[in-house]
C-alpha cells in the first residue's frame, strides 16, 4: 500500500498532535519500551535528540541511503501508529520525502508495510500501521527507512518519532480473580 501525506493532513480539522491522543486514554507511548539504533549520525544528533520530546533538535544522518531508524521491543508489541515530526521550513533538502515502514521479527525478515510520499511536511505525520485485516501491527521489530529526501538532499533531519500501542479495555471478572475459600471473603464474593 501507499499513501500521500501532505502538510494539509488534518485529523477531525485539527492539527495533529500524538500528545492529545495520548491523553485521550486511547494509545500509549512505547516507543520507551523499545531498544532504538540509527544507521548512522552525526555526533550529538542521534537516539537521544530523537526522542527528547523537543521539536527543535533532531537526528541527522550521516552515510548513505536509505537512512534507517530500527525500533526493536523485547516482546511482541500491538502498533497502532508512528507519528513523524518533519518541518520542510526549517530542514529543505533534509527533509524526507519518501519514507518506508517495515515491521518484523529482526532484520532479515522485514515486511514493508506502507509506503509514505511526503510534499514540503511540516507538522506531526500519523501513519497507521494495519495487517491484512485491518487491525494493528504485532510486532517485534519496527524499521523506518528514509528512501529519499527534497531536492534530492543526502543526509536527513527527523525532528521526534513516536510509536503509539491501542490501550485495551478488558473488564475483571470476579470468577478470573479466583474462588475465594475463607468465610471472610465469601461473604463479600457476591453483591445484594
Amino acid at each position: 500500500r501507499m499513501i500521500s501525506l501532505n502538510n494539509s493532513v488534518r485529523v477531525s480539522g485539527e492539527e495533529p498532535d500524538p500528545a492529545r491522543e495520548e491523553r485521550s486514554g486511547r494509545v500509549r507511548e512505547v516507543g520507551s519500551q523499545a531498544v532504538w539504533s540509527l544507521s548512522s549520525c552525526k555526533p550529538g544528533f542521534g537516539v537521544e535528540q530523537l526522542r527528547d520530546d523537543c521539536l527543535d533538535t533532531y537526528w541527522q544522518s550521516d552515510g548513505p541511503q536509505p537512512h534507517l531508524v530500527n525500533i526493536q521491543f523485547r516482546r511482541k508489541t500491538t502498533i497502532q501508529d508512528v507519528w513523524i515530526y518533519a518541518d520542510y521550513k526549517a530542514d529543505e533538502s533534509y527533509t524526507p520525502s519518501r519514507i518506508s515502514i517495515r515491521c518484523g521479527t529482526h532484520f532479515n525478515d522485514l515486511q514493508e508495510i506502507e509506503v509514505v510520499d511526503l510534499h514540503e511536511p511540516t507538522g506531526w505525520l500519523l501513519i497507521p500501521l494495519k495487517d491484512i485485516h485491518e487491525r494493528p501491527i504485532r510486532t517485534y521489530m519496527v524499521q523506518i527507512a528514509v528512501l529519499s529526501n527534497h531536492q534530492n538532499g543526502r543526509d536527513t533531519h527527523m525532528r521526534q518519532i513516536k510509536i503509539h500501542s491501542p490501550v485495551e479495555d478488558k473488564a475483571v471478572a470476579v470468577e478470573s480473580v479466583g474462588a475465594f475459600t475463607s468465610s471472610a471473603f465469601k461473604r463479600y464474593s457476591c453483591i445484594r
